[in-house]
C-alpha cells in the first residue's frame, strides 16, 4: 500500500542548484564561542576578526647577510670603502650608532643599526684590512625590509569565518596573538538503518552485508573535526527508527541517518521523520544521491542520506559538508571547480545532474587531465577509493568523447587508485 507524501514536500525532484541554496539560506551558525589557545586552534573558525596589535615586522630588519650603511655614504663605499665597526645578528642588535663612513656586518633578519639605511649583500663587496668596499652601486633602503610592510597596527588580518590553516595560525602567532576566539564546533549524531546491516566482527548471515556506510560517515565528519555520536545500526522498524530520532534530537546540533529515506516498503527514516519535525524536500535531480531529505527536527538540523556507499559520500560532501561549515561559522565559498580535458571516454545518460567518481592526473603529453576512477554504480565502493574528485557532468550532457572539457571537483580526501590502472 502507497504512503502518503509528507505534506510540508513533494515527490518530484528538486534542482540539485536550488535544493543546495536551500540548505545554506537556511543553516544559520551555531551561537556560542570559546577562546583557545593558538596551539589549540588548528582547523578551527574564527569567531571575532583577528585584528594587528602591532606592525610586522615591528622594526626595519635586514633581508640579507650583509653590510647595514648608511646611504649617504655610497660614494665612500664605492671608493676607499666603509670602516667595519661591529656585527648585527637576529636578536641580538649593534646597540651603538653609525658615524660617517662606517658599517656593520648584519646577519638576515637583525634590526638595522642607527644611522643605518641600506644594506649590501656580502656578495656585492671586498673586504680588506678593516675596510668593506661596494663593488656597484645601490639603490638607498636596498634588502631592508621596512616596519609595517607586511601588516600595519589597526589593520583586520583575519576576517571572522575564516578557518585556521597552518599558515593562518603562523601569521596569529607573527603578531603575539596566544589565544583566538572560535566558533564551537557541530555535535552530529548519525545512525544507519536496514536490516541487513552487520557490524564488523560478526560473521554475515544470507543477504546481509557490513555497515560501511556508518564508517564512511565517521571519517568524513571526523575529516570536519565534528563531535561525533554514533548511535549505530538502526533495524528497519517505525519503533527503532522513533528512538533513534528521539536521542539524536536530544544530544546533537545535526543528526545523519543512511538508508531508509527512499519508497521501499521497508523504507521509514523518511515518513517517521515526519512525525517529529519538518521535511524541506527529500528527492533532488541529482545521480547518485537522489533519495535526500533535508529538514528540521526541533533544535536540530536533519540530513536523511541514501544507503548506497557512493550516494552516501556525494551527498555528504555536496550538501552536509559545506552545511557543518556554516553551522561553524565558516564564510560559505563555492567549491573550487576546474575545467579539464578528458582523458578517456565517458558514458552518460541524459537526464540528471551527474556526479562521477574521476582521477585527476597527467596524460601522456604530461598536461593535467582527468579520467574515469573506474565503474560508476552507486554500489562500487572501489573506484570511491580510487577517486581523487568527482566529474560534474550537466543533466543534459550525454556520452563524452576523450578530449572533451568537463567540469571537476577535488575531493578533500586522498584517491588511491589502482597500481594497474593507466
Amino acid at each position: 500500500m502507497d504512503r502518503p507524501v509528507p505534506p510540508d514536500c513533494t515527490p518530484e525532484s528538486l534542482g540539485f542548484e536550488a535544493a543546495l541554496a536551500q540548505v545554506l539560506r537556511t543553516v544559520r551558525p551555531l551561537p556560542g564561542a570559546e577562546t583557545l589557545a593558538l596551539t589549540d586552534a588548528l582547523g578551527r573558525v574564527l569567531a571575532a576578526p583577528l585584528i594587528a596589535t602591532m606592525d610586522l615586522q615591528p622594526w626595519p630588519n635586514s633581508a640579507m647577510d650583509g653590510y647595514a650603511f648608511a646611504f649617504a655614504d655610497l660614494d665612500t663605499a664605492l671608493g676607499a670603502g666603509l670602516e667595519l665597526v661591529g656585527t648585527a645578528l637576529a636578536g641580538h642588535p649593534f646597540t651603538g650608532r653609525l658615524g660617517r663612513g662606517q658599517c656593520v656586518r648584519i646577519l638576515t633578519g637583525a634590526v638595522l643599526p642607527d644611522g643605518a639605511d641600506t644594506v649590501a649583500m656580502q656578495e656585492d663587496v671586498t673586504r680588506a684590512d678593516g675596510r668593506v668596499r661596494l663593488q656597484r652601486a645601490l639603490p638607498v633602503g636596498a634588502n631592508v625590509r621596512a616596519p609595517g610592510e607586511d601588516v600595519r597596527a589597526g589593520q583586520t588580518v583575519l576576517p571572522a569565518g575564516s578557518r585556521l590553516g597552518p599558515a593562518q595560525i603562523a601569521l596569529a602567532a607573527a603578531l603575539g596573538q596566544g589565544t583566538v576566539a572560535v566558533h564551537r564546533r557541530p555535535r552530529v549524531a548519525l545512525f544507519t538503518s536496514g536490516d541487513e546491516l552487520t557490524p564488523l566482527g560478526r560473521p554475515l548471515g544470507p543477504g546481509a552485508i557490513y555497515d560501511s556506510n556508518r564508517y564512511l560517515l565517521r571519517a568524513m565528519l571526523q575529516e570536519l573535526g565534528a563531535e561525533v555520536v554514533d548511535l549505530g545500526i538502526v533495524a528497519d522498524d517505525p519503533a527503532a527508527v522513533r528512538g533513534a530520532f528521539a536521542a539524536a534530537r536530544a544530544q546533537a546540533d545535526v543528526v545523519i541517518s543512511s538508508g531508509g529515506v527512499s519508497v521501499g516498503d521497508a523504507d521509514y527514516v523518511r515518513d517517521v521523520f515526519a512525525e517529529f519535525g519538518d521535511i524541506h524536500f527529500w528527492r533532488i535531480a541529482m545521480k547518485p544521491g537522489r533519495p535526500l531529505a533535508f529538514g528540521r527536527l526541533g533544535e536540530s538540523w536533519f540530513f536523511g542520506l541514501p544507503g548506497n556507499p557512493l550516494s552516501t559520500a556525494v551527498t555528504f560532501h555536496e550538501f552536509v559538508r559545506p552545511a557543518l561549515r556554516l553551522l561553524e561559522g565558516e564564510t560559505p565559498a563555492p567549491p573550487l571547480r576546474l575545467q579539464l580535458p578528458l582523458l578517456g571516454p565517458l558514458h552518460k545518460v541524459p537526464g540528471r545532474l551527474d556526479f562521477q567518481r574521476g582521477i585527476v592526473g597527467p596524460g601522456p603529453d604530461g598536461r593535467l587531465g582527468v579520467r574515469s576512477a573506474g565503474p560508476q554504480g552507486s554500489h562500487v565502493m572501489s573506484s570511491l577509493a580510487a577517486a581523487n574528485c568527482l566529474i560534474v557532468l550537466p543533466a543534459a550532457s550525454g556520452d563524452l568523447p576523450a578530449g572533451a572539457t568537463v567540469t571537476v571537483e577535488l575531493l578533500p580526501w586522498p584517491g588511491t587508485p589502482p597500481r594497474d590502472m593507466p
